[in-house]
């Protein structure tokens, strides 16, 4: 595990954590509701948690048990929003908590805010992606010309601080997607970097994550202001 200290002068501070072993599920869900509260009290820091999974599929608060197709891995109840999702290894996952009662109570401009960052990160690497209307989550274009998903977004929001955050497909084995209707979305497919033809490692994705991070919390600040950007 390795932790980048915020800046001392930071208005908010932020903790930001980073992770070179899997983490299972469950353990890291109990450690962002710990923090949660503890984000909440003022007795931490807010967290920017990099990591990655053993292969667990986890549903949301809306989950449909007909979009569950075959539970070939441990499923767990995650309490964010959204359905059905797959973590595994390959994928690289950020855990925000982050006290939305400073970044403007605003959690519409929160997710814009997640998909911008993912979207900026995923251009550094030649990477064109974007929103689609109607359906969560980061969409590019895949190899064979079809629209497909390359990273996933569900939060959940505590006393106005936050849990979860977001997903990217670096080099998951995309066949453990079967198991699902990924995010309820049944007519579209599921894409990575490794599958466009791109080798980006989980270390590599941080440091590019981290040099795009100062928009991402200038878009929180905007929030703050009434100004979602």
């Amino acid at each position: 595990m390795a932790s980048i200290a915020p800046e001392a002068d930071s208005a908010f501070p932020i903790e930001w954590r980073r992770e070179t072993v899997q983490v299972p599920y469950a353990a890291a869900l109990a450690e962002m509701e710990a923090r949660n509260t503890a984000v909440f009290a003022g007795e931490a820091a807010e967290l920017v948690w990099l990591l990655e999974h053993p292969p667990v599929y986890t549903a949301g608060t809306s989950a449909d048990p007909a979009e569950l197709v075959d539970p070939r891995f441990e499923v767990v109840e995650a309490g964010r929003g959204g359905r059905y999702t797959y973590h595994g290894p390959g994928q690289r996952i950020g855990y925000l908590v982050l006290n939305l009662a400073e970044r403007g109570k605003d959690v519409r401009c929160f997710v814009h805010a997640i998909e911008g960052w993912v979207i900026a990160t995923l251009a550094r690497f030649g990477v064109e992606s974007w929103r689609a209307e109607g359906r969560v989550g980061i969409w590019t274009r895949d190899i064979d010309g079809s629209e497909a998903k390359i990273g996933a977004i569900g939060v959940r929001v505590r006393r106005w601080v936050t849990m979860h955050g977001f997903s990217v497909n670096l080099d998951p084995d995309l066949t453990h997607f079967g198991g699902i209707v990924p995010c309820g979305i049944a007519e579209y497919g599921v894409t990575s970097l490794a599958r466009l033809g791109l080798t980006v490692s989980a270390e590599e994705w941080d440091e590019a994550l981290i040099a795009t991070s100062a928009d991402f919390l200038d878009a929180l600040d905007a929030a703050a202001k009434r100004a979602c950007r």
